[in-house]
């Protein structure tokens, strides 16, 4: 978020959007009735203040608030003092004139409202400043000029709402509206199906503002899962969904799609030996992909900020439902001067946070450190989350993707089992697929085969 102050000469002449009159009211207001501070402390933070001085004045009165310390001219001179501070805001005599200025503190909220929308205008100001600026340049890349300007300009959006609704009688409302949606559909799943019957039983289906883990050890088919996940949504669910693929290109990704979606044996169509009914297979199932809301990103070491900005933007277009990545430690840090488990927790972190500002799932794909390797039971668990616990943490649902036959080819042959070893708000518990290798699809699983279909622990 830039500063307060505007940036260099691409200002102009005129002096920045302030109002001094109203920063002093609320300053002199506090300072009559100490109760003002309960209407202004969710709007305004020290910052907002156009001047230094009364920035500084502001902050005194924070701490000497925070410490349950009541707030008058003598308190806030000596809090000043203990600063070094006292001189460089006009020593008592400027307090005294703040105090003097306001006859009530009835219209506080009012004053506060305006240093605020003077100090979102400073700041759009300073936005706008510094993309003009990288454009005159030239120095970045045209795509990195256009994600900072929108992020700055969601960021004075998201810091300019501070209407909450905290009273139950309106949590309470928003919540039978919730629970009335889901009465409606009684008999169904609530969330985003995953086109798999018993993993939409297990979980309810994804919901919105829910950061998925799917994790597991390499070449198990997390990403083939994430790929059918994303075929169904985005067909039979008419679900806008993006995948942002890190590892793998957007043609060896829509190659993954059309074997799935047309039941072919992948190996043979890389080798282009396919029979005349599978060209004809391909044909409509490449008409057919073309159609679907089905969006891939393939940019390498994409940061979450620019993940974060392309969300924005395809939510706004077409009402974007569904968010996959492939895969979460392939996203580049923006603190590079972090460790690793830092790095990550961040990571984790802002992809919970993109879930809950666009009210919408998202699977995040995860490597398994090598432990899982080292044991007999090769069943991956929690502490087998590579590199932070702060995956496990932020996630609301933590899922392991497992194939006996990985380890031992006469194991279940065909057997895949997703270990939901995490779910915030549902049961736990383990789900056989039935993986086909050569069209890298998965399939709901016969239970006749294995006599049962889910187990809990």
């Amino acid at each position: 978020m830039a500063g307060s102050k505007p940036l260099g000469d691409f200002a102009g002449a005129h002096l920045p959007p302030q109002n001094l009159v109203a920063e002093r009211s609320v300053l002199g207001s506090i300072l009559l009735e100490n109760m003002a501070m309960d209407e202004v402390a969710d709007i305004l933070h020290a910052d907002h203040f156009y001047s230094d001085v009364h920035g500084i004045i502001y902050a005194a009165i924070l701490k000497l608030n925070e410490a349950g310390t009541k707030v008058d001219a003598v308190t806030l001179a000596e809090e000043l003092d203990k600063r070094n501070q006292l001189q460089d805001i006009g020593g008592v005599p400027y307090i005294l004139e703040i105090l003097e200025a306001v006859p009530h503190a009835a219209h506080v909220k009012y004053y506060a409202e305006i240093v605020r929308d003077k100090w979102i205008q400073r700041t759009l100001t300073n936005v706008c400043t510094e993309v003009l600026r990288d454009c005159y340049e030239g120095t970045d890349d045209t795509a990195d000029v256009l994600t900072k300007a929108e992020r700055g300009i969601f960021d004075i959006l998201e810091n300019q709402d501070v209407s909450q609704k905290l009273s139950m009688d309106d949590i309470m409302l928003a919540t039978l509206d919730r629970i009335n949606s889901r009465l409606g559909k009684e008999g169904s799943i609530s969330g985003l199906s995953t086109g798999f019957t018993e993993l939409d039983r297990q979980t309810n289906g994804f919901q919105p503002a829910e950061l998925i883990i799917l994790a597991a050890r390499p070449s198990m088919g997390k990403t083939a899962l994430v790929c059918n996940i994303a075929e169904w949504c985005a067909g039979a669910g008419e679900t806008a969904t993006l995948i942002f693929s890190l590892e793998q290109s957007k043609l060896e990704l829509a190659e993954r799609f059309l074997c799935i979606r047309a039941k072919l044996d992948g190996h043979r169509l890389r080798k282009g030996q396919l029979e005349p009914d599978e060209r004809h297979a391909l044909l409509e199932a490449s008409s057919e992909l073309s159609r679907l809301p089905l969006f891939i990103d393939d940019h390498p070491g994409r940061t979450v900020g620019q993940i974060s900005a392309i969300c924005r933007r395809l939510k706004r277009r077409n009402q974007l439902g569904l968010v996959i990545i492939d895969y979460l430690q392939l996203i580049e840090p923006e603190d590079k001067r972090a460790n690793r488990e830092q790095q990550i927790a961040q990571i984790t972190r802002r992809l919970k946070g993109i879930a809950k500002e666009n009210q919408l799932p998202l699977i995040a794909l995860s490597q398994l450190n090598r432990g899982v390797e080292l044991r007999e039971d090769k069943r991956p668990r929690l502490a087998d989350l590579r590199e932070s616990g702060a995956i496990e943490q932020d996630a609301d649902i933590v899922m392991f993707l497992h194939r006996p036959d990985a380890y031992n080819p006469e194991d279940r042959p065909g057997l895949a089992e997703i270990v939901v070893a995490k779910h915030r708000s549902g049961p736990t518990g383990i789900v056989n697929l039935q993986w086909r290798r050569e069209s890298m699809r998965f399939d709901d699983y016969d239970p006749l085969m294995d006599g049962g279909a889910t187990a809990s622990f």
